[in-house]
């Protein structure tokens, strides 16, 4: 198989680390009624296929046991149901997964394979191997983001419920969900517009209640510290991968001075290759870690925390539609005109803004517990990892100093 034959054109490529498998840690792991997984994941050029197992003992369900093939508009598909519902309009709807995009792996492969002919075959090997291994990596998280989506859903109590996710787990046809036209896009593009505007205007509001007028200020800090934090991160990581690939351009160039002639050097230079080679791999396990535990963590809560705001919209939004009410039923009561309608108006507003209050504010509790418990596993394994790559890089600088005087 030649290289343009390679990764990028493959008719399929496996989700590996069977054995991580499991439901995230964002999820109960106590409610076993209802357990969802991507036992299994098809990438093509367009688009990638995943099968989605479900075990379950809920009654709405015709079977104990199914599994479905579903793709990622499917998934939008799902999330768009239940934020358009406004029985969930209390609820912090779990973010949607990010669409696929292997676009920027495929594109340094081509490049990779086009500039074959200017590096050693030993070097482009390595870098075919590195760019390899993070199209992989990149495939393993899409994977698991779309498999989180489910998890969340899976472990609501309301959400599950929901008539969509029956269908989205049980139907085993294609769902004939489409991606949105120009059209609908640019629509959705002024929704979204008309949405900041009015979130802009309800953010002078004062809130009448404290707990959620503190919330609602801690999550639009929080939101932007996060999303900063995972730009530093993002970049913290690439650079990690640019000292990878310095390493393996620095140790082919030290091997082909051990070959050019026979030096005394000969053997330094190649113990040295030897060791940057080994560092290499070492660096690649770091920002393979930092972006899995790190940039990955913060990028989640990143579009968790964008879910919570979106919450506290919804009530800023039926607060808003209340007091209206309220001046409406005034402004009738001293016409004498229309009073009746007002009064229904004015109840439903009160009704819909009290259940919203009420649900929204168990799930920001949810959504603080959760956040820190997941924050604290990930920010302890990165820390457990980080130290164990440090040691191993002390390690091999040790033995290459070793080896080093030992040639000399």
């Amino acid at each position: 198989m030649s290289f343009q034959d390679g990764i990028d054109d493959s008719p399929d490529l496996l989700a590996e680390d069977q054995e991580n498998k499991g439901r995230s840690d964002t999820v109960d792991l106590t409610d076993t009624s209802l357990l969802v997984d991507i036992s299994d994941s098809l990438s093509e050029r367009d688009k990638v296929k995943f099968t989605v197992h479900t075990k379950t003992t809920l009654p709405q369900f015709k079977k104990p046991e199914m599994s479905v093939v579903r793709q990622h508009e499917e998934f939008i598909w799902l999330h768009d149901r239940y934020v358009e519902n406004e029985e969930y309009a209390g609820i912090i709807i779990p973010p949607a997964p990010p669409r696929p995009d292997f676009d920027a792996s495929r594109e340094k492969l081509q490049r990779l394979g086009e500039g074959e002919g200017t590096m050693t075959k030993e070097e482009f090997m390595k870098m075919k191997q590195e760019l390899e291994a993070e199209y992989l990596a990149t495939f393993k998280k899409t994977v698991a983001m779309h498999e989180v989506f489910l998890q969340r859903l899976a472990a609501h109590p309301v959400l599950r419920q929901d008539v969509n996710f029956e269908v989205f787990l049980e139907y085993s046809g294609d769902l004939s969900v489409r991606g949105k036209n120009k059209k609908e896009k640019l629509g959705g593009f002024f929704k979204n517009l008309s949405k900041s505007v009015d979130e802009t205007l309800l953010s002078g509001q004062k809130d009448i209640d404290d707990m959620f007028e503190n919330e609602k200020q801690f999550l639009i800090e929080y939101h932007a510290k996060i999303r900063d934090a995972t730009l530093k991160a993002d970049r913290m990581t690439k650079v990690h991968k640019n000292v990878a690939d310095s390493y393996i351009q620095i140790s082919t160039g030290l091997v082909q001075l051990a070959t050019i002639e026979s030096t005394e050097l000969d053997k330094i230079f190649t113990k040295v290759a030897e060791a940057l080679e080994k560092a290499r791999k070492l660096e690649g396990r770091v920002a393979s870690d930092e972006d899995l535990k790190l940039s990955d963590t913060l990028r989640y809560y990143m579009r968790d925390s964008a879910a919570a705001k979106d919450l506290l919209y919804r009530r800023s939004r039926s607060l808003a539609d209340y007091e209206a009410a309220n001046k409406a039923l005034e402004k009738a009561r001293t016409k004498n005109k229309e009073v009746a309608q007002a009064e229904k108006t004015q109840e439903q507003s009160c009704k819909k803004f009290e259940k919203i209050s009420e649900v929204a504010k168990k799930e920001i509790g949810e959504f603080k517990v959760r956040r820190i418990q997941y924050f604290k596993k990930h920010m302890v394994e990165l820390v457990e990892l980080e130290l164990k790559h440090a040691k191993a890089q002390v390690q091999l600088l040790k033995n290459c100093i070793t080896a080093l005087e030992d040639e000399s």
